[in-house]
């Protein structure tokens, strides 16, 4: 036993020591420090200064059920579904403007998908639908844009289509308006136009799934928090855009939001 606790009593001041002599040297040194900096994603904040963290985009699949129609599913039985996009995919468009959007490597078939956007001020875990709204900061109008023949070649393998839906400037979208301003968008025209040629066109009281149920639901498999958005799901119509198209998107309540595609 003697031996034993000699050894425990050398073992302890070995890792005293050592614990001490980082310490100094950690103190010599200073707080840690990154390699590099990585610019923060942020979302500008309608009628103010501030600005809007982002920290997941999360996007459901197929939630207006004229749109699950025409990508092949049956909306009466298919439980929600959710992809995500890179944060660093957002691509900010000032109200007013018409903003240049660069049409991407490796497609053929480009798509918009124009949707309402979910901006989350706090979240959690197994959120109660009745309790989802709550989370709410504010919306915006936003653009899922898609390269709809790698999503397509993708499925037909049955791999991840990630290549499809995530990609540099893939999330489109305006100004946050705060709920305080705005309300809860339950209901309202949704719509896009290409060229002045309106394609889609819906209301918000069409999603399969409403926003609050979103949230429930999302919650179930991820821990949501304060930074989140959420891509709630586009009505059908979707379709190819090419280079010199301009396109112009409008939810009731919410400025437009245009793009041109260079």
């Amino acid at each position: 036993m003697t031996q034993i606790d000699r050894r425990m009593v050398l073992t302890g001041g070995a890792v005293a020591l050592g614990a001490a002599a980082f310490s100094e040297t950690a103190a010599a040194e200073g707080a840690a420090k990154t390699v590099f900096d990585v610019a923060q994603v942020t979302i500008p904040i309608a009628g103010s200064n501030e600005v809007f963290p982002v920290r997941r985009i999360y996007c459901i699949g197929r939630n207006y059920a004229a749109h699950a129609i025409e990508r092949g599913s049956d909306p009466s039985r298919e439980p929600p579904f959710f992809f995500q996009k890179p944060t660093d995919a957002v691509q900010n468009v000032k109200v007013g403007e018409v903003a240049d959007h660069p049409y991407p490597s490796l497609t053929k078939n480009y798509h918009h998908e124009v949707e309402l956007v979910a901006a989350l001020k706090s979240g959690g875990t197994n959120i109660p639908p009745e309790k989802a709204l709550d989370c709410v900061y504010g919306y915006t109008v936003g653009l899922d844009m898609t390269r709809r023949d790698l999503q397509n070649e993708m499925s037909g393998m049955k791999k991840p289509w990630e290549i499809g839906k995530s990609f540099d400037h893939a999330a489109v979208l305006g100004p946050i308006q705060p709920v305080s301003k705005v309300g809860h968008l339950t209901k309202g025209k949704i719509s896009l136009a290409v060229n002045g040629t309106v394609r889609q066109n819906s209301d918000l009281d069409k999603m399969i799934w409403s926003v609050a149920e979103q949230i429930s639901k999302l919650s179930e498999a991820f821990e949501l928090k304060a930074g989140d958005i959420i891509y709630s799901g586009t009505p059908e119509n979707v379709g190819p855009v090419v280079k010199g198209d301009v396109l112009l998107c409008k939810i009731d309540t919410l400025p437009d939001m245009s793009i041109k595609i260079v």
